[in-house]
């Protein structure tokens, strides 16, 4: 077996096993999760959620987080699960929270392992996504689209500077993501 054909089989081209992983960010909604979901099994390689992450480690979900200890020890242990993301030396690919990028700390730390894809979502898409959806603290309670629009507004420019490449989600399959993420990637599927 060649090179080439050896690079595919263990998880794509000899950059991705370099330890460079593929890194999801973006709004809520923005279909980090099943993007990621798709690559993975595209490429074979490892997902990894970082809400799931914690979760796991606080032992409680996210709006839990939120309501007993706050969004200030929910963001300090997004840090600390990317610090350890760092240590991994296969390539995965990482779907992030939406607040992962806020930051700078970790905006540093997720260009460092990888190439950052910013999945761009409109509100409208945001809100069709998660109509029903009970368990982002961020969107709880009356003004749903102007949180979100703001939420947006606010984060949009923070998500750009931290990503590598830019790919609009609205109206796409997922499918039609991960191919494009792939293709501008340059990674052999």
């Amino acid at each position: 077996m060649g090179e080439k054909e050896e690079a595919a089989v263990c998880g794509g081209t000899a950059a991705a096993q370099e330890g460079r992983h593929i890194v999801l960010v973006g709004f809520m909604g923005a279909g980090k999760s099943t993007v990621g979901r798709w690559l993975s099994r595209k490429l074979f390689w490892q997902l990894l959620d970082t809400d799931a992450m914690i979760e796991a480690r606080a032992g409680m979900t996210i709006s839990e987080i939120f309501a007993v200890r706050g969004e200030e020890a929910f963001r300090s242990t997004e840090t600390e699960v990317l610090a350890g993301l760092a240590r991994m030396r296969s390539p995965v690919i990482i779907s992030t929270g939406g607040g992962m990028p806020l930051r700078a700390e970790n905006r540093a730390a997720l260009r460092s392992l990888g190439r950052v894809v910013y999945l761009r979502v409109k509100p409208e898409t945001v809100c069709e996504r998660l109509a029903g959806d009970t368990t982002r603290p961020l969107l709880a309670g009356e003004g749903r689209r102007q949180k979100v629009e703001a939420l947006l507004t606010q984060r949009g420019p923070v998500y750009e500077e931290t990503a590598h490449l830019t790919v609009d989600v609205d109206g796409r399959t997922p499918e039609e993501i991960a191919g494009e993420i792939l293709e501008k990637l340059h990674i052999d599927r």
